[in-house]
């Protein structure tokens, strides 16, 4: 019998290949997964039968119980013995073992979007972890010599600039020497937007040209940036184990908390996994957040927020750091807040579910042949293009 997660059966879960028939790629496949010493986690399943014939991989059922118990992958480096902040090959690694444990299957084409698929992930973490700003729920700022702002169409790339320098330039400040004013949610559109590019530029330079003159035109941003570069995996029926994360998922922790999600920006929060445990943390300088912190933290919200002269909700950020910390040195009360913060989210309209998303957000396909990603402004230009000609 398979093990099942969250009511999922594992044999459904992995990597499936539809293109996995390419004997060639399929070797090439295998043979990477050998070269980072994890072939011998890995079962080959071959669905030649079905409606939807595909290649099939995925951790043995037994190994992935020892590795991700009850499907929580934060231990995945310490029982690797992966050092992924120095090694690239580690990182990988870690990205492939968790896809290929996950309880819902990820679907590609051809082995060759497989692989780009993971090297955006790390292009995300690696972007993630230069990344630092200053937290703003309505100000924005960018660097002047790459960007500019426009009323109707947000800050907008500056003919002739580089996209990837500027993208770099907006979010690293290793890179300025300034960290410039966002929202988080402005914070991982820009790390995601940066990472595409990146693989776009090195491997399908078509799209790379298509996303520097969308960037030209007008920012893609919000729900409209989520449906054109984002793919989902999990729902509410289908629900992830909440301690499941692979590097570079896209995910949002829910503010539960009714009365001080009120103040602009505390929401929740966009952030980006990184493995090994944890979370992006764009706003302090070389601190990241464990699972246990980043639920700490927005549990504190509500025991740090005023009203300013205005009358409006606010958070002292100060209080909060000092209650997470008192927090954390009394295991019976983090407990209790974690019970009540590691569950599924309720529905907006509703404020008694847990902070956890059920699902996760990862990059649409972008390799040339079989890419799903089309950017709106180039798609209208190109059609007023044909009508006169």
């Amino acid at each position: 019998m398979q093990r099942a997660v969250n009511g999922l059966n594992s044999n459904e879960g992995g990597v499936q290949v539809h293109g996995g028939d390419n004997l060639q790629a399929r070797r090439w496949f295998q043979k990477r997964l050998k070269e980072l010493g994890v072939s011998q986690y890995v079962k080959s399943i071959n669905e030649s039968s079905s409606t939807k014939p595909f290649r099939g991989f995925q951790v043995h059922a037994t190994h992935a119980q020892f590795l991700a118990p009850d499907g929580d992958t934060s231990g995945l480096c310490q029982k690797l013995n992966l050092d992924t902040t120095h090694s690239s090959d580690d990182l990988e690694r870690e990205i492939l073992i968790a896809m290929l444990i996950c309880p819902i299957p990820f679907q590609f084409p051809t082995y060759d979007e497989l692989m780009s698929s993971v090297r955006i992930r790390k292009n995300i973490v690696q972007a993630a972890r230069k990344t630092a700003l200053s937290f703003a729920a309505y100000e924005a700022e960018r660097p002047e010599e790459f960007w500019r702002y426009d009323e109707d169409r947000g800050f907008v790339l500056r003919p002739g600039q580089p996209l990837i320098a500027a993208l770099r330039s907006a979010t690293q400040p290793d890179v300025s020497g300034k960290r410039f004013t966002f929202s988080c949610r402005r914070a991982v559109e820009y790390v995601m937007l940066l990472s595409m590019a990146s693989e776009a530029e090195a491997n399908n330079s078509e799209l790379f040209q298509q996303l520097h003159h969308q960037a030209e035109s007008r920012a893609l941003k919000g729900r409209e940036f989520e449906q054109i570069f984002l793919r989902t995996f999990g729902s509410q029926h289908h629900p992830l184990p909440v301690k499941f994360f692979i590097p570079g998922d896209r995910t949002w922790f829910r503010n539960p908390d009714e009365a001080s999600s009120q103040a602009t920006g505390y929401e929740g929060s966009w952030t980006f996994y990184l493995g090994n445990g944890v979370f992006a943390d764009f706003w302090r300088q070389d601190r990241k957040f464990s699972l246990v912190t980043k639920c700490l933290t927005i549990y504190h919200w509500r025991n740090a927020v005023y009203l300013d002269q205005d009358g409006e909700a606010q958070i002292n950020e100060q209080q909060v750091e000092d209650l997470v910390e008192a927090t954390l040195q009394d295991p019976l009360e983090t407990t209790r807040i974690l019970q009540e913060m590691l569950r599924l989210q309720d529905p907006l309209d509703s404020f008694t579910g847990g902070c956890i998303e059920a699902h996760r957000e990862h990059a649409r396909q972008i390799c040339p042949e079989t890419a799903d990603l089309y950017l709106p402004d180039l798609t209208a230009m190109n059609i007023m293009n044909v009508l006169s000609s």
